[in-house]
């Protein structure tokens, strides 16, 4: 390959790649051109026409797929998705590292959330140690056994 020293090259000797380029079909140009007649469109039809455009999800008259799959049910535009921990693994988290507050960036740090994430605390599991467990929800039997452990849940 020959090396470009930056002196040869300009703007006027700029050129597409090798193989990367290739004339258009040139339409309508007469019967020797091999694309006189209707150009390539066929005859008549919605496609021969100018200005054709296809709608989005058209399938050429079939029923499209948005509106074959059955609909049904209610999005709550404003429900607050929760990440759900059990009580055995927020005890695993304060054991390993020994702590006595349990919060969100304990558990972020520890991997079981993101930092964005809301939590709530389930009641599965068991807490063996006296705990303050902060999180944005906890369930009813979470918290009476965070409690029963000598500990309190502390909401966000």
């Amino acid at each position: 390959m020959k090396k470009i020293k930056s002196k040869d090259m300009n703007l006027s000797n700029l050129k597409p790649a090798k193989g990367s380029t290739h004339s258009d079909k040139r339409l309508g140009r007469g019967e020797g051109s091999g694309l006189a007649g209707t150009s390539g469109r066929g005859h008549k039809g919605a496609k021969s026409r100018s200005g054709y455009a296809k709608k989005f999800g058209f399938e050429g008259g079939q029923m499209p797929l948005q509106r074959r799959v059955p609909k049904y049910g209610f999005k709550n535009r404003n429900r607050v998705a929760y990440k759900a921990l059990n009580l055995d693994v927020i005890q695993a988290v304060a054991s390993a590292k020994n702590l006595e507050v349990v919060g969100i960036q304990d558990l972020a740090d520890a991997g079981y959330i993101s930092s964005k994430e809301l939590v709530k605390v389930l009641g599965n599991g068991e807490i063996t140690s006296k705990l303050e467990v902060q999180a944005h929800a906890f369930s009813k039997t979470a918290q009476a056994a965070i409690e029963a452990a000598g500990g309190n849940a502390v909401k966000l």
